[in-house]
């Protein structure tokens, strides 16, 4: 089914911003930075372990200012900030640099994280299009994943003319672009309700009171932990025989895999939930497979899995997004992201125990909780995007 030419504006914005937001050159090499800056392995690790937990901190209170003041303009602030953290790095290439970037960049990715997708739902509902959020959302994982081809071409050929220094100046200067392209994104007024703390705080609290919206968020927090496992991709690829020159490709193709996995979300998403669930299982399947055989031509078998499982995970965020009442959604979604956060840590203690067999027991063991988060709803409850107590828009409105 095409997607309605009404919802078409917005769905090209969704994914050019996406794509643009990842366009970064300083993505594939700041570690390379910090290391020729000096840097011990453990100082990096320090970096790294400020950047989590800045965003672990303030996930949620940045959902909260995004449902109280502007989506869109917390998806702006986030591009700001972002273009900020490397603006520091680039000008004072020091460990107390270092730190400061990550945590205005840890700022940034908690604010955008929730309100990106909250602002793209209820732009595609205010058009009367918001059973397409799974293919928009689908399209945005897969730009997010295919423009890591253009990136890495940017980031040698900057690195080739003017180091490290115009590498972090084209970093900033994307970021202020995503932002600038970001003020592009409709959003409904404000009403005076909105701007209420106390029924906001209310309100949220109820919503996560109810069994199903609960059972969904732990679904997609579970599941969106998962994506921890691409951290790993380039350590089965060398365990596993591939020359350390041919390394960067051999990850290239998974996630070029993955885009065409997430792509597929929208597709997906008409599948019945037994259909999913055996998506699900037969992800686990390949990853089993691959981890015995454990040759390069293994890796193909990862990449149908991480295919498999994108498509799926696209589909549980829609189903959250179709859960969640509007004037909740940034907040709940943080929520679901913070959850994420905490679910990537069983990833890498069970990659820990026994490597990608136990991903894979791992993924197993969230089926049941995956299949009740899909299946649940609410009964008598409200059409997806129209929650009960949400004004309805008029069909076509912009917002």
């Amino acid at each position: 089914m095409a997607l309605p030419p009404a919802a078409r504006p917005l769905a090209r914005l969704a994914v050019g911003w996406a794509a643009l937001s990842e366009l970064v050159p300083l993505y594939p090499l700041y570690a390379l930075l910090f290391l020729d800056t000096g840097l011990s392995g453990a100082q990096i690790s320090l970096l790294f372990a400020l950047w989590s937990i800045t965003s672990f901190v303030t996930e949620v209170p940045a959902g909260v200012l995004a449902d109280r003041w502007s989506r869109r303009g917390v998806v702006v602030l986030a591009g700001v900030l972002q273009a900020a953290g490397f603006a520091v790095w680039t000008a004072a290439p020091e460990v107390w640099a270092f730190a400061v970037g990550f945590v205005i960049w840890g700022l940034s990715g908690a604010l955008v994280s929730g309100a990106s997708e909250a602002l793209v739902y209820d732009g595609l509902v205010a058009v009367g299009a918001g059973d397409s959020y799974a293919r928009v959302n689908g399209w945005m994982t897969s730009a997010e994943l295919l423009v890591q081809i253009p990136t890495a071409f940017a980031a040698s050929a900057l690195f080739a003319l003017g180091g490290y220094p115009l590498v972090g100046w084209a970093s900033v200067v994307a970021g202020l672009a995503a932002a600038a392209l970001a003020l592009r994104f409709p959003e409904a007024p404000r009403t005076a309700d909105d701007d209420e703390e106390g029924p906001l705080r209310r309100g949220v609290v109820e919503a996560l009171r109810s069994p199903a919206l609960r059972v969904l968020v732990l679904a997609v927090a579970l599941i969106g932990g998962l994506d921890a496992i691409e951290e790993y991709f380039p350590v089965l690829a060398g365990d596993w025989g591939v020359p350390t020159t041919a390394v960067p490709f051999a990850v290239l193709v998974i996630a070029l895999a993955g885009a065409a996995g997430a792509a597929l979300g929208g597709r997906a998403d008409r599948l019945p939930g037994g259909a999913l669930l055996g998506m699900l299982v037969a992800a686990a399947g390949c990853l089993v497979l691959a981890a015995a055989w454990a040759r390069p031509a293994a890796l193909a078998a990862v990449a149908i899995f991480y295919a498999l499982y994108l498509a799926v995970l696209v589909v549980a965020e829609a189903r959250l997004q179709e859960g969640i009442a509007s004037r909740h959604r940034a907040t709940i979604t943080s929520v679901a992201g913070l959850g994420i956060e905490v679910a990537a840590l069983l990833v890498f203690a069970a990659w820990a125990l026994a490597g990608p067999v136990a991903v894979a027991v791992l993924v197993l063991a969230v089926v049941p909780v995956v299949r009740a988060g899909l299946r649940t709803r609410e009964p008598d409850g409200p059409a997806a995007g129209m929650p009960t107590g949400e004004r309805r828009r008029p069909r076509g409105s912009r917002g």
